[in-house]
Parts: C-alpha cells; sequence; structure tokens
C-alpha cells in the first residue's frame, strides 16, 4: 500500500478562503477515488494535513493528476506553503508517526 502525507499552510487571509474552497472538494475526492483505502484530515503542529492509504502508488497518481485535487495543485504556490511525503507500507501510521514523517523527511514547497 502507498502512503501519502501532505501539509499546507495557507499564506494569508485571502489564500486561506481558496485554499478551503479547493481543499474541501479535493478531499471529497480523494474519498471516493479509485484505490482508496483511508482518508483523514487533522490540524497539526499549525499545518492542514491529510492522511491518505491507497492500494499503489498508481492508484494516488491518477487522483493526484485528476479533477479538483490538479486544480488545486496548479493553484498551489499561489495560496499555501507545505510539505509532501509519501512511502509504501504495510500499514497505515498513526497520526503523530505520519506527522514526524513528514516534518523529518518531506519535501518543502
Amino acid at each position: 500500500m502507498y502512503i501519502s502525507i501532505t501539509g499546507l499552510k495557507p499564506k494569508g487571509i485571502i489564500s486561506f478562503f481558496r485554499f478551503w474552497r479547493l481543499a474541501i472538494p479535493s478531499f471529497a475526492q480523494a474519498q471516493s477515488a479509485e484505490g482508496i483505502l483511508f482518508s483523514q484530515v487533522k490540524r497539526k503542529g499549525g499545518y492542514q494535513c491529510t492522511l491518505t492509504a491507497w492500494e499503489s502508488r498508481d492508484h494516488m497518481l491518477a487522483f493526484m493528476r485528476s479533477g479538483v485535487h490538479l486544480k488545486a495543485m496548479k493553484a498551489f504556490h499561489q495560496i499555501a506553503t507545505g510539505r509532501t511525503y509519501g512511502y509504501e507500507s504495510d500499514s497505515i501510521p498513526t497520526w503523530d508517526n505520519a506527522y514526524t514523517d513528514l516534518i523529518e523527511k518531506g519535501k518543502v514547497y
């Protein structure tokens, strides 16, 4: 299974509203995407975080490159900063472990 962890921070008050206008539909898209096994959001360490588990990395990439999530990715640098981290695993991490991995190993944007 492929684990994906993201942590995003809107850049300002206007960006905050644009962020949520894209984040809510993106999360709904993830919850019904082909190959999704687990999907949760949580505010942690000042980040709006998502933790998802997929049948495969290919399933995650298909989701990432489609629909409202693609639109959100194109707007990302205008509205937020953040980190992402993904890896293969046999189990879904706890939120504490996922957040530690995000901070220690995540790619910074």
